[in-house]
C-alpha cells in the first residue's frame, strides 16, 4: 500500500475538517502545514503529528515526499497556489469555488488541462452517502418524474468577520452554490437550463448581497430553487426536498433530528400511490473528506476522470457565476 504524502495549504475551518478527518489514515503521512498566521499553522501540525509548518506554500509545496496537495485558502488564492503545485509536479484537491471571476476560472481550467498531475475539486457533497441514497432512488423512479427541487442553506452568521472576508471574494450563491446546482444536475440527469436570482444586503457591512435567492430551470422541465443567506439576523435553516409526479422525498440531517439522531440522517419518502410514508436512516458522514481524498487517489492510481469531473465542475462554476450575474442584473441568463 502506497502511503501518500500530503501538504495543507489554508488551516482555516475547512483546512481542519480536511486535516483531522485524513492525518491518522493508514495511507495517508502529514508533511507539513501552511497557513498565513504563523500560530495557527503551528497548532494544525501539531494536531496532525508533524513537526513541518509555514507562512509560505513554496517552502514546502516543492519537497520530494509531497504527492498531494491540499487547497483549502481563500477562493482570490486558489489559481496562484494551483500554478506552484501543478509546477512542482504535485497531484491537488483543491476547494470550491475554483476561481472569483470567468476570466480567472478560464485560466484554472488551462492550467489543470495542461498539467501531466490529477485535480480533484472539492465537491464534498457527492461523496456523502446520503446524496448517494437520494440519487439511487431518484434514478430508481421511487417519486416519479422529478418536478420540483427545493434547496436551502442559511446560516447564522455568529462567526460575522469570516463570513465577511469569504464575501469579498464571491457572494453566498457561488461559495456554496457550486455544491447545489451541481449535485442538482447530478442526481437528476438533466441539465440547468436558465438561473434567475435576487438579492439583498440584511447588514450595511456586507461587502455585497449577503441573502440570495435563485431559481432554475432544467431540460427536462424541473423547476428549482436554492436559497442561501450568511448573516447575524438570519436564522439557521437547512431544507433538500425533491417533489415528483408520484411522490416526494424530503433530507432531516441528523444533528436536525429533533429525536433518534444517533440514527443518521434521516430520508422520508412519501409515496402517493396508498398514501404511504417510509423512512431511510443513514449514517453518512456529512463532510467525508478522506472518502473525497481517496477519489484523487484513485484518480491518480487508476487515471480516472474523478467525481466530479474537472468539465463538471467548471460547468458548477459557470452556472453559480450565471446565477450571480442574474441577482446583480435583474435578468434571467441562460446557461450555454
Amino acid at each position: 500500500m502506497k502511503v501518500y504524502g500530503v501538504l495543507l495549504i489554508g488551516a482555516g475551518h475547512i483546512g481542519m475538517e480536511h486535516l483531522l478527518d485524513i492525518y491518522h489514515r493508514d495511507n495517508v503521512r502529514i508533511i507539513g502545514v501552511v497557513d498565513s498566521d504563523e500560530e495557527r499553522a503551528r497548532y494544525a501540525a501539531r494536531c496532525a503529528g508533524c513537526e513541518l509548518y509555514a507562512t509560505d506554500h513554496r517552502e514546502l509545496v516543492g519537497r520530494e515526499d509531497v504527492d498531494i496537495v491540499i487547497i483549502a485558502t481563500y477562493t482570490s488564492s486558489h489559481l496562484a497556489i494551483l500554478r506552484d503545485c501543478l509546477a512542482a509536479g504535485k497531484h491537488v484537491l483543491c476547494e470550491k469555488p475554483i476561481a472569483t471571476s470567468l476570466a480567472e476560472g478560464e485560466e484554472f481550467m488551462r492550467e489543470v488541462k495542461a498539467a501531466d498531475t490529477k485535480v480533484l475539486i472539492a465537491h464534498i457533497l457527492r461523496h456523502n452517502r446520503t446524496y448517494n441514497k437520494i440519487r439511487e432512488l431518484i434514478r430508481g423512479g421511487a417519486i416519479g418524474e422529478v418536478r420540483v427541487i427545493r434547496m436551502s442553506q442559511n446560516h447564522h452568521a455568529m462567526r460575522w468577520p469570516r463570513y465577511k472576508r469569504l464575501m469579498e471574494d464571491c457572494s453566498p450563491t457561488v461559495d456554496c452554490g457550486v455544491h447545489y446546482y451541481d449535485i442538482s444536475e447530478w442526481i437528476l440527469g438533466d441539465r440547468i437550463t436558465d438561473v434567475t436570482g435576487v438579492g439583498t444586503k440584511t447588514q450595511d457591512d456586507s461587502p455585497r448581497p449577503n441573502y440570495t435567492l435563485v431559481t432554475f430551470r432544467t431540460e427536462g422541465g424541473v423547476l428549482g430553487y436554492y436559497e442561501v443567506g450568511w448573516g447575524e439576523t438570519i436564522r439557521s435553516s437547512n431544507l433538500k426536498e425533491f417533489i415528483g409526479t408520484e411522490g416526494r422525498i424530503t433530507l432531516e440531517m441528523k444533528d436536525r433530528r429533533l429525536g433518534d439522531n444517533e440514527e443518521g440522517d434521516l430520508l422520508t419518502l412519501y409515496h402517493r400511490d396508498g398514501n404511504v410514508y417510509e423512512t431511510v436512516n443513514l449514517d453518512s458522514v456529512y463532510k467525508d473528506m478522506y472518502a473525497q481524498l481517496m477519489t484523487l487517489i484513485d484518480m491518480i492510481e487508476n487515471d480516472t476522470a474523478g467525481d466530479p469531473s474537472m468539465d463538471e465542475a467548471w460547468r458548477a462554476f459557470r452556472i453559480a457565476l450565471a446565477a450571480e450575474e442574474s441577482i446583480e442584473s435583474g435578468k434571467t441568463i441562460k446557461i450555454v
